[in-house]
């Protein structure tokens, strides 16, 4: 409770940029306060699989940069204002920085998205993206995995990837705090997750970590499980977008995701796109797609609408 006060008088002293309308509730729901919601940590038997995910990551961007085409600069549909610097949790003595957009104009809180980067880190192509879905009408905070850091090139990626995997329990606190802030702080009545790559399979987690509260989670290629106890205890609704030649989240492994959501009878959707492989989204990468990442996106926009904000949702 004391350490999320003190965030949120950081973050109310040192950031101007934040809407008008939503600082101002912001500063009221500071006074109610609250605890955070408690959640399973992943299994120790699933380390190795991480492990074998970062290799995996590693294989299908080692020609990759992170150059962005123009793709990655298309314009929100509506004014959005952003903090690139809004401190959302405090991991040991280290406040933690996060990447805050909404809408210009927002008066009372929206629903709440909680992105998660691609093993890349916290760039430029995520806040883009984010301020995209700010513009669609939620609130966005595009949380850091990394601690500050970003990756140039595969080498680093994989290093800064592997540090998470070795230290899961700092990453779900990472993910709690996200959940809080937005949930306390913010005020949003609804809070979904997405991700990619790496991010797209901390979106599983962040249901896993929530299983009762988290309303959506979006999950582009990232790695998932067939294990139905796992499983069992998510209930948010999951959309996943995949592609047919990904060799490093292969078919089979999406297929046997989906049959265990089927067994469970969870609320899902899957998507694979033929002959599009890893990062087909990902618009600074050698596979990206522009016909598989438009409609894996009016598809996101969709399922979120539909479960954040209750409409049928736009193209």
């Amino acid at each position: 409770m004391a350490a999320n006060t003190e965030l949120v008088m950081h973050m109310m002293i040192a950031n101007k940029r934040i809407p008008m309308g939503l600082a101002a509730l912001l500063a009221v729901v500071l006074l109610v306060g609250g605890c955070g919601k408690d959640g399973a940590s992943p299994a120790d038997g699933e380390t190795a699989a991480a492990r074998d995910n970062v290799d995996a990551m590693s294989r299908e961007h080692a020609d990759d940069t992170t150059d962005p085409s123009p793709a990655a600069w298309l314009a929100p549909r509506r004014a959005v204002e952003s903090d690139p610097r809004m401190p959302y949790a405090e991991l040991g003595d280290d406040l933690v920085y996060g990447y805050f957009a909404a809408p210009a104009d927002v008066v009372e809180p929206l629903p709440a998205l909680i992105l998660i980067h691609e093993w890349w880190g916290l760039n430029d192509n995520i806040r883009a993206v984010a301020d995209r879905l700010a513009g669609e009408g939620y609130m966005v905070l595009a949380v850091d995995m990394y601690g500050g850091r970003t990756a140039s090139n595969a080498s680093e990626a994989r290093q800064l990837m592997l540090e998470v995997v070795e230290e899961p329990e700092l990453a779900n606190e990472n993910i709690r705090s996200a959940y809080q802030f937005l949930e306390e702080v913010a005020g949003a009545p609804k809070i979904g997750s997405l991700g990619w790559c790496f991010g797209g399979g901390w979106s599983l987690n962040t249901a896993r970590l929530f299983p009762a509260d988290l309303d959506a989670s979006v999950i582009y290629y990232g790695r998932v499980t067939a294990d139905e106890e796992i499983l069992r205890p998510v209930n948010a609704p999951i959309l996943g977008l995949f592609g047919a030649e990904d060799t490093g989240i292969p078919v089979a492994s999406v297929e046997a995701f989906g049959d265990s959501l089927e067994r469970l009878r969870k609320d899902y959707e899957i998507y694979i796109y033929p002959d599009v492989g890893h990062a087909f989204a990902n618009p600074s990468g050698r596979n990206y797609d522009e016909d598989a990442a438009t409609d894996a996106w009016n598809k996101t926009l969709e399922f979120l609408a539909r479960h954040l904000s209750g409409s049928p949702g736009s193209s």
